[in-house]
């Protein structure tokens, strides 16, 4: 079992900034990727961004230039530097890891959420 928790939401005015972070913790595992999701009402689940174990990061168009996110291995944290905030980006944001764990003799991949942040950026 792998928790992820999430911290860093809030409201911010148009234009502003915001981190959110997610820690991983558990006995004993391995972050093969991690990631943010967001889901404002209405709307699809979409991917935010997301980084590799090797570095490699990937992010949606809309956040492109915007957002970054970046990877503390030994923390076992994720984070999400957001930048030039628009009213759009309103939505909870979601921590998300592929996960290799390691139970005794038994090794497992697994996919893992965080409960979420709100993000509300006001016009």
């Amino acid at each position: 079992q792998v928790q992820l928790v999430e911290s860093g939401g809030g409201l911010v005015q148009f234009g502003g900034s915001l981190r959110l972070s997610c820690a991983a913790s558990g006995r004993s595992f391995s972050i093969n990727r991690m990631g943010w999701y967001r889901q404002a009402p209405g709307k699809q689940r979409e991917l935010v961004a997301g980084i590799a174990s090797g570095g490699s990061t990937n992010y949606a168009d809309s956040v492109k230039g915007r957002f970054t996110i970046s990877r503390d291995n030994a923390k076992n944290t994720v984070y999400l530097q957001m930048n030039s905030l628009k009213p759009e980006d309103t939505a909870v944001y979601s921590c998300n890891a592929d996960v290799t764990v390691y139970s005794g003799t038994y090794t497992y991949r697994n996919v893992y959420w965080g409960q979420g942040t709100q993000v509300t950026v006001s016009s």
